[in-house]
């Protein structure tokens, strides 16, 4: 973490560090624009913060914000009383709702933070259902937003649960404010300007995916302890990180923070072995040592020292959940990374090192806009699911390979190489 006094903003209290984090989330995250709606989701702990995003987006022109709560005692209750059918049903009218407004022109805006460890004393088969059919219902709204239709974002709030989980040795209060110094200082909020802040770190991915479009690499060799795995690219795969635009023309961020620079795998092309570098939180369930094995983009064999029956359940999903939706690279000089806090959440570990998703490929990263079947066609995957999972560390070589397999050194020792 840049604790450097030269890079921090003067003391700030913590209502104004948390107004600073709502503003980056209209400004620089959704970007956005007068006349526009924003649906906004939130845990109920993140009230606070919530309030402070609908002031700034009212603040920028916004013509309505729709706040939906969702509380983890309630989540909790359904497992211990609901009826076992019911595990099998979502509230499919409410993401059809949320498309609706999609469609329409809302902006999507998702405050995260939660117990990273919710889920995992409850019945994995009851936890997969109700995984599987939320994913179905939420599918009219998530297409929306994996095909970049509008601007939308992720911002983070120190769930109180959360910081227990990352900072178990200390005392309840004291881990909340040790999440959150964590946060401001990953998210910009600390230094003296965060909006140009953001501006310059956008402009260093945008060099950095530059770069890669040029290099135009058939695939990626990722080398390393417990790893030999190649990642085949789709057919016209274009790298993509930091700010963008969707196509509804609103410049965004859709995650923040971010490190990373990002592109889409070929589903049939990943052969070989990868480990995980650190444990991945799905669902409310933490599944730690992941190890699989590639056979033409599928994976074969799949294990976990814990979590093994909730990363089966997983990759059941549906066929597209055994396959690559994206790969991602990151530097390990990040400020994530360099923080040396394990956050037991993918928005920030995922940015803390490469990482490879299961599931739904991103339909905005290829150079041109593509019909869905020209998309398949060219090696983007289709799922329900979008998971994503850290491979990346100081340990692990990345070399990118042209179509007769001659290599060039992308990252050693987790870093780039120019």
């Amino acid at each position: 973490m840049d604790t450097n006094p030269s890079n921090l903003s003067p003391s700030l209290d913590d209502a104004a560090r948390m107004n600073r984090l709502a503003e980056l989330a209209v400004k620089v995250g959704l970007g956005l624009v007068p006349g526009q709606e924003l649906v906004m989701t939130s845990p109920v702990e993140a009230l606070p913060l919530a309030r402070l995003i609908t002031e700034h987006a009212y603040k920028a022109g916004a013509s309505l914000v729709t706040t939906l709560f969702s509380d983890e005692h309630s989540t909790l209750l359904r497992y211990r009383f609901g009826p076992d059918e019911g595990f099998d049903t979502s509230s499919a009218w409410l993401f059809e709702g949320m498309a609706a407004a999609f469609r329409s022109g809302a902006a999507r805006l998702a405050i995260v933070g939660s117990d990273p460890s919710l889920l995992s004393e409850q019945d994995p088969g009851k936890v997969a259902r109700a995984n599987r059919a939320q994913s179905k219902a939420y599918r009219p709204a998530l297409d929306l937003i994996a095909d970049s239709y509008i601007n939308w974002t992720l911002v983070p709030f120190a769930h109180p649960a959360w910081a227990r989980a990352v900072f178990p040795e200390a005392a309840p209060e004291e881990a909340v404010r040790r999440l959150w110094d964590a946060i401001y200082s990953i998210t910009r909020v600390d230094t003296p300007d965060p909006i140009a802040a953001w501006a310059a770190h956008n402009a260093n991915l945008k060099a950095r995916q530059d770069r890669l479009n040029e290099q135009r690499f058939h695939s990626l060799r990722f080398r390393g302890p417990g790893t030999d795995l190649i990642v085949g690219l789709a057919e016209g795969h274009a790298w993509m990180g930091g700010a963008s635009k969707a196509k509804n023309g609103v410049y965004g961020n859709p995650n923040i923070p971010t490190e990373e620079v990002f592109t889409t795998p070929h589903r049939a092309r990943t052969q070989g072995t990868v480990s995980a570098t650190k444990p991945l939180s799905h669902q409310g369930t933490l599944i730690d040592g992941i190890r699989v094995r590639f056979e033409e983009g599928a994976i074969v064999e799949a294990h976990a020292t814990r979590g093994q029956a909730v990363l089966e359940q997983m990759i059941s999903t549906d066929a597209g959940a055994r396959q690559l939706g994206e790969v991602a690279l990151v530097p390990s000089s990040n400020p994530i990374a360099r923080s040396g806090i394990l956050f037991l959440n993918t928005l920030f570990d995922e940015n803390a090192a490469s990482h490879i998703a299961l599931g739904q490929a991103y339909s905005k990263c290829f150079v041109a806009e593509f019909s869905e079947e020209e998309l398949v066609r060219r090696g983007a995957n289709r799922s329900l699911i979008h998971v994503d999972w850290m491979i990346g560390s100081p340990e692990i070589e990345v070399d990118g390979l042209d179509e007769a397999g001659h290599a060039t050194p992308v990252m050693r020792g987790g870093e780039w190489v120019d």
